[in-house]
Order: structure tokens, then sequence, then C-alpha cells
């Protein structure tokens, strides 16, 4: 069973900074390009960021170019995103997605992130 899981949530003040982690189990993701999303109530989920399989190609939101930063550890099948000068409206559940097919096929349950104003 392939499964993504986020951590690294929780409530900060703006200007801060967070480093949510994405482990993903049951499969490689060695070869598929790997993202971040993100989701507020009441909206569509939108891109955040996202790294290809060979981690020389990154692609940004602009809301948050020049602030977050994608990265990923191929031996620990792990995905993260470096956010720093957190502003309140970066606040929403943020979710970590694999690739498969072109498609975003797999998804974490998502881990809420809060910024204080």
């Amino acid at each position: 069973q392939v499964q993504l899981v986020e951590s690294g949530g929780g409530l900060v003040q703006a200007g801060g900074s967070l480093r949510l982690s994405c482990a993903a189990s049951g499969r490689t993701f060695r070869w598929n390009d790997m993202g971040w999303f993100r989701q507020t109530p009441g909206k569509e989920r939108e891109f955040v960021a996202a790294l290809d399989w060979s981690g020389s190609r990154s692609e940004y939101a602009d809301a948050v170019k020049g602030r977050f930063t994608i990265s990923r550890d191929y031996a620990k099948n792990t995905m993260y995103l470096q956010m720093n000068s957190l502003k309140p409206d970066d606040t929403a559940v943020y979710y970590c997605a694999g690739q498969e097919a072109a498609k975003w096929a797999y998804w974490g349950q998502g881990t809420q992130v809060t910024v204080s104003s």
C-alpha cells in the first residue's frame, strides 16, 4: 500500500519558518515528480511547489517564490518544504503528492499550517 505522510505543520507567527516533511512508503518515488499543494476552507486545492524526479527542475507558485524551497532526500524517500517568511495568507492544509503517468496520483492526508499575525 502506497502512503504519503506529511508532518511538520503547526502554529507559527508571521515572519517565522516551518519545515514540512513528506515520507513515502510502499513504493519508491525515485523516478517520479513530487509536489506540494495547499487548501483553505471553501477554496480549491492550489499548487505550491514541485520538484522533478531528477531534483534539477523545480517550480513554485508566484505567491511563495523566494520564500519556500522544495527538496528531496532520495535515500529516505522523503520530500521537504522549507517555508520562510511565513504570512497569514499561507495558512492552509498542506498536502504532498506524487505523480504517476504525468498525473498527481498519490496524496497524503495533509498537515495544518497556521500563521498568526
